[in-house]
């Protein structure tokens, strides 16, 4: 079904009838999908959960636009961003389009599911603002941090799977927190991996997230296991472009300290959570999307 997917969003594009739009949208690289997914197996047998994961993959795509601008990344998901072929002034400009066509769209649906997603997307871009704000310095604070990753990541898989629940007749809340529990583990598993992995499996430089002023969850979990040298010379590093000698650093101090295995260990709490409320509820494919996402290697 996730090719019904990808020609209702087709589709949408198709009805704006723009020459420019229908190629800036074709330079866009697909992903996982992973809304949409989830979406068709919470509600698949419903009329309108094609739409509904179509509609969510444009706001998803959007979001994508603006913080590949915002962070002025030259490559998505290993090849290069719309920014970096077609310019920022486009890239906003189509990430606008997609947000605009993807509320159009959503109106069409029962006004509570409307609200759902459409609060989600206010939560993305407080995040967005949030980790712009927290990337202008290092920021150890870890509350800080889990509400920054919650609102920009995991709010729209939370409220994709709570909209698909309500779609299809389901428990909203269990599935809400299915999503938000997703999200936040997947977040964290992404930001294990620019630590841990080469930049060819990452299709992105490694350790980018930190020179671009990110303090993500084994960073913080580092400078607390640091003594006071340690934390010094770590926020020192923060937001620039690292030497091998200082990528060998920090990597073998997350090792010592054992922030890389605490963080995956706090993403695996919240994944096992959610697979347990997915296995109560009968729902396998959905629990096996998070033992899967877990179990990447790192």
């Amino acid at each position: 079904m996730l090719e019904q997917v990808e020609w209702q969003m087709h589709r949408f594009i198709e009805a704006l009838d723009n020459e420019e739009i229908k190629k800036l949208f074709k330079a866009l690289p697909k992903g996982k999908r992973l809304r949409a997914k989830l979406v068709l197996k919470v509600a698949g047998d419903q009329p309108k959960a094609v739409k509904l994961a179509a509609v969510i993959e444009m706001i998803h795509a959007a979001s994508l636009l603006h913080d590949d601008v915002i962070d002025e990344a030259q490559t998505r998901r290993g090849v290069a961003s719309l920014n970096a072929t077609e310019g920022s002034k486009r890239a906003v400009m189509m990430g606008d389009i997609l947000y605009s066509k993807g509320f159009e769209e959503l109106v069409a649906f029962e006004s509570k599911i409307a609200k759902i997603v459409a609060s989600a997307v206010t939560q993305l871009s407080i995040g967005e603002l949030m980790d712009v704000k927290l990337s202008e310095s290092f920021s150890p604070e870890l509350q800080s941090y889990m509400q920054m990753i919650y609102q920009k990541t995991a709010s729209l898989i939370e409220a994709t799977a709570a909209s698909a629940a309500l779609l299809a007749g389901k428990d909203e809340k269990v599935y809400a927190t299915y999503g938000r529990n997703l999200g936040l583990a997947f977040q964290i598993i992404d930001d294990i991996l620019d630590i841990t992995q080469t930049s060819e499996q990452l299709g992105k430089p490694a350790m980018h997230d930190f020179e671009e002023g990110k303090t993500t969850l084994p960073y913080i979990y580092l400078y607390e296991a640091l003594d006071q040298e340690g934390k010094e010379k770590l926020a020192s590093l923060h937001g620039k472009v690292l030497d091998e000698a200082e990528r060998d650093w920090i990597r073998s101090m997350m090792q010592e300290s054992g922030a890389i295995q605490r963080a995956y260990l706090y993403a695996k709490e919240l994944g096992e959570e959610a697979v347990r409320l997915m296995r109560n509820k009968n729902e396998n494919a959905l629990a096996e999307i998070v033992e899967a996402m877990i179990e990447r290697n790192f």
